[in-house]
């Protein structure tokens, strides 16, 4: 997944969903000084995806400890 983010920036959006966000990712990456900064926003919006799944996981962990 880290791999497309990089390589089709706005494809990494679209396969987790954000349709929208791959449309305006897209036409930031159609340019090619546009391309730099599309995959640093979709390397970065996947490692904040991941990190919200493990906090998710550690909350729920959390609560399930404390009953």
């Amino acid at each position: 997944m880290m791999l497309l983010a990089i390589l089709l920036p706005f494809l990494s959006f679209m396969v987790r969903g954000k349709v929208l966000t791959g449309i305006v990712c897209l036409i930031l990456q159609i340019t090619l000084i546009g391309w730099l900064p599309a995959a640093i926003w979709a390397v970065l919006s996947l490692n904040n995806a991941r990190a919200d799944k493990r906090n998710d996981r550690l909350i729920k962990a959390m609560r399930e400890n404390k009953r």
